[in-house]
């Protein structure tokens, strides 16, 4: 039945689900709509609430109410740096609050209804007592604003593993990433270089070559390395295996082959395990504990799931029962048995992390006004490490997605588990500002995929269509101040995906916060005006503006019709091809009018990207954003939504107009190249945030 012809919760299941965070309705753009009956019953199970009958329901709510009166302190308080923040506490309590550098405040009882506006930025705990009762709750302190970039500036969008080499083993790597970051910056004054998310992947072939549905959000993969330039290179002996990764990235760009991460991998690996035996120097081994002390328990059991998951696969459901919660005494037994393995992916982690950090330092040492955009994905998969490790952080049998709206009547499941709410705040918020503070590291910013996940998620229990999902709130709040803590400490700038259906508020939020959204010329139109074409001078400041994204087609597709060409032959389109094209050529008609009006080509010229890019340069974006592939005029999209193995996503590399793979040095000697250059005025040199302590 679809949830348009569910029949309304009942009043006690509502009250209920609001108690909780649930939305009982949403609206797919034509009006409101009941969220089902069953759907509100599953999602309240995955947050540990019985609601299967009315009986359940009533002693559900009175629990509820119960475990909240009972309360001194909510789990967690996340305030904002220069205001007074209210406390809603029984009259009487004495608050104290013991400072993240040791030092301790305790609250004059008459003031305990707020908590001072001067409180130091960190991670406090709170302590409440009145007469025999106390409760403590985490204190978070955060800066009314994140970083924001240091000027305008543009640069290239990329995904890594398509942009190779001469040097690449089959796929980019993070060596490419410094060259493309030093050549970007120094010979054409970039300011930035943003890449997809270089999260650890599921292990096993085949594997899945999308970069949103990792195994790890907290480390990145291994496959990224550049083994050239691991030091202990010079003192291994790899046999053939550079001829053999030589003969990979021919097969890739002179033979119009697809990347196959898991044939780059299986180099790699054999290739850094003869590494890994060779003696590290005693400043190198120095740097290596330093790293694992650093990282601690995160790190620990992270290695530990990749060698466990060698030997039992990644399903953790599968595994031994004693095996399946991170924190049983059969995993430390476990780890104790695989530690040569363990301490292997110990090390590849760390191996990461330092490219990682030597990218971004080479962006910084071109004058790069950002540097590296790390993008972070929205979820991981629900057979990953974090799916393993953050198991009572997330929520079980739920998957993240999107209703139905105007654009996708059948709405989306993503297939990954979100944050419980709840249990987010019970732990303080730190397993996300974990995976904040490891995105940030080596970032000069981040991006955020579908930024509105930090005020609500759509959730599809197991076993629902998407169309019979609910939203879930999350304490917004509380999210931006994480967030807010974490990018002031790392001096990164924030960007927010924020593309699609966005509730009302959000984007405000959003930029009273100083987080850029995401703003697509295609996209930007005066809804007010019968969707008018948006003059650049009414664009938002506060944005990266771009042409396009992994998810849509290329500008040169857009200017020939190609993408409703391809769509078409993969039984995409929803209306006649006739139609389509229809459309598509009257949004071009459109667009040559509107350059034309501005000034940026002649009433006999054709629409081109230059056109275009110009028209993005001509808004007050703070980021401006050139598709890597759009400056030697590829065609095809990284990424077809809609399909799987119907289309290679996330398997092409580079390539130009006829579809002939490009390396890194001919992007850098393209004609194409030269001229988007050419068009953006240079940046004027980087000022790094100022970087809290840790």
């Amino acid at each position: 039945m679809p949830a348009e012809d569910s029949p309304a919760p009942p009043p006690e299941l509502v009250a209920l689900a609001h108690a909780y965070g649930v939305d009982s309705t949403y609206d797919p753009g034509s009006g409101p709509v009941p969220v089902a009956p069953d759907t509100l019953v599953a999602v309240l199970a995955a947050l540990g609430v019985d609601a299967a009958t009315p009986e359940s329901v009533g002693a559900e709510l009175e629990r509820h109410r119960a475990a909240q009166a009972a309360r001194l302190l909510p789990p967690c308080i996340v305030a904002r740096a220069g205001r007074r923040t209210a406390l809603d506490v029984p009259a009487g309590v004495r608050l104290s609050i013991e400072l993240e550098d040791g030092g301790t405040w305790t609250l004059p009882t008459g003031h305990s209804h707020w908590l001072p506006a001067d409180l130091p930025l960190g991670r406090h705990r709170l302590t409440a007592r009145l007469g025999e009762r106390e409760g403590a709750a985490a204190l978070i302190v955060a800066p009314q604003k994140v970083p924001e970039p240091s000027g305008r500036s543009w640069g290239f969008l990329a995904q890594l593993y398509s942009v190779l080499s001469e040097r690449s083993w089959g796929m980019g790597d993070l060596g490419d990433l410094a060259e493309l970051a030093q050549w970007a910056g120094n010979e054409l004054g970039a300011g930035f270089v943003q890449i997809n998310p270089l999260h650890a992947g599921l292990p096993g072939a085949p594997s899945d070559p999308s970069p949103y549905r990792p195994s790890s959000r907290r480390f990145a993969d291994p496959v990224h390395l550049r083994i050239e330039a691991v030091p202990e290179y010079a003192y291994a002996e790899l046999g053939d295996l550079p001829r053999r990764a030589a003969a990979l990235r021919g097969e890739v760009l002179r033979h119009d082959g697809l990347i196959d991460r898991d044939a780059v991998w299986a180099l790699k690996r054999q290739a850094l395990e003869i590494l890994h035996t060779v003696p590290r120097g005693v400043g190198r081994e120095a740097a290596y504990r330093a790293f694992v002390a650093r990282e601690g328990e995160w790190l620990e059991q992270y290695a530990t799931w990749c060698a466990l998951a060698e030997v039992h696969g990644s399903d953790r459901h599968r595994w031994p029962k004693g095996l399946r919660h991170p924190g049983s005494p059969q995993v430390v037994r476990a780890g104790q048995e695989l530690a040569p393995s363990v301490e292997f992916h110990r090390w590849l982690a760390w191996l990461v992390d330092e490219q990682l950090g030597l990218a971004q330092q080479a962006a910084e040492r071109a004058g790069m006004a950002v540097g590296l955009i790390h993008d972070l994905a929205v979820g991981v998969h629900p057979d990953g490490a974090d799916a393993w490790a953050l198991q009572d952080v997330l929520a079980e049998g739920i998957s993240v997605g999107a209703p139905p709206d105007a654009f996708n009547a059948h709405g989306q499941d993503w297939g990954l588990p979100p944050w419980r709410p709840d249990a987010l705040a019970e732990a303080g918020y730190a397993p996300y500002a974990e995976l904040l503070r490891a995105a940030a590291r080596h970032a000069g910013a981040i991006r955020i995929d579908h930024v509105m996940g930090l005020f609500r998620l759509w959730w599809v229990p197991a076993g629902h269509p998407p169309t019979r999902g609910a939203y879930v709130r999350y304490d917004a709040e509380a999210m931006l101040g994480v967030l807010a803590l974490e990018a002031h400490r790392a001096g990164t700038a924030v960007i927010g995906e924020d593309l699609g259906t966005v509730e009302l508020g959000v984007r405000e939020e959003l930029t009273a916060r100083g987080i850029l959204g995401t703003s697509v010329l295609w996209f930007e139109r005066d809804w007010q005006d019968k969707g008018a074409i948006l003059p650049p001078e009414r664009w938002r400041s506060g944005c990266l503006a771009t042409l396009t994204t992994h998810d849509l087609p290329s500008t040169a597709a857009r200017l020939t019709g190609e993408h409703v060409e391809l769509r078409h032959r993969l039984g995409l389109l929803a209306r006649p091809l006739g139609e389509e094209q229809a459309e598509a050529a009257a949004e071009l008609t459109e667009w040559h009018a509107e350059l034309i009006r501005a000034g940026l080509i002649g009433a006999g010229e054709d629409l081109t990207p230059e056109a275009l890019y110009g028209f993005l340069l001509a808004t007050p974006a703070d980021l401006v954003g050139v598709w890597l592939p759009d400056t030697v005029g590829d065609p095809r999209p990284q990424n077809l939504p809609g399909t799987w193995d119907q289309y290679p996503n996330w398997r092409l590399p580079v390539a130009d107009a006829s579809g002939c793979p490009v390396t890194l040095e001919q992007l850098a000697a393209a004609p194409g190249t030269a001229r988007l250059a050419a068009l953006a005025p240079r940046h004027s040199g980087r000022r790094t945030p100022a970087r809290g302590a840790r």
